[in-house]
């Protein structure tokens, strides 16, 4: 078990959190917590993937996410919540996002996906990012809703920022598999 990635599961649904551990520890080996504080103790340079909920008495989902963020931890982060995404997610530093009720399937899949991705270049790490918060603000928000918010329209313009980086970042890739796989992944966000 110890050379398997390891996952944090947070969130303040005791039993929730542990039907997602059972659901993953056939994989990976698996830890929980249960609130915000206990997730910032038990969260170290080993922990690979956090999941996390945003709505948590005490320190929230998004306040953790911060403190991830500013100590520097090396860790992909998904918040699975059940908090429909709204235009503050764009400047969030979260890899991916899943709206709860999700399936034993949709969390294997997301935490294949963003071991994967932890692989790539930085840019392309920040690319699949952002196209991820694209994807679900569009298919969340009215097209009249997108038109008229300053947040989308600069998150536009960043992915077209990274676009010109990735370009670069896509010359230095090794191995043809390696671009298949990277493009395949950013195509079905986008």
């Amino acid at each position: 078990m110890t050379n398997e990635p390891e996952v944090l599961v947070v969130d303040d649904e005791t039993r929730l959190a542990d039907l997602f551990a059972a659901w993953l520890e056939t994989e990976w080996s698996v830890a929980t917590a249960y609130d915000g504080e206990e997730a910032l103790e038990k969260l170290t340079d080993s922990v690979e993937v956090v999941l996390l909920d945003r709505r948590m008495p005490g320190i929230s989902g998004d306040e953790v996410l911060e403190e991830i963020r500013e100590a520097g931890y090396d860790c992909r982060v998904v918040m699975v919540t059940a908090v429909d995404p709204d235009f503050d997610i764009i400047e969030m530093g979260f890899d991916d996002y899943l709206v709860k009720p999700v399936s034993k399937d949709d969390l294997h899949e997301i935490v294949n996906s963003v071991l994967r991705r932890s692989s790539y270049a930085a840019d392309v790490q920040e690319y699949y990012s952002l196209v991820s918060k694209k994807a679900l603000l569009e298919s969340e928000k009215t097209d009249h809703e997108l038109a008229e918010t300053e947040e989308y329209q600069r998150l536009r313009d960043r992915l077209d920022e990274h676009r010109v980086r990735i370009d670069e970042t896509v010359s230095e890739l090794s191995s043809h598999e390696e671009f298949v796989g990277v493009f395949r992944d950013l195509e079905s966000g986008d």
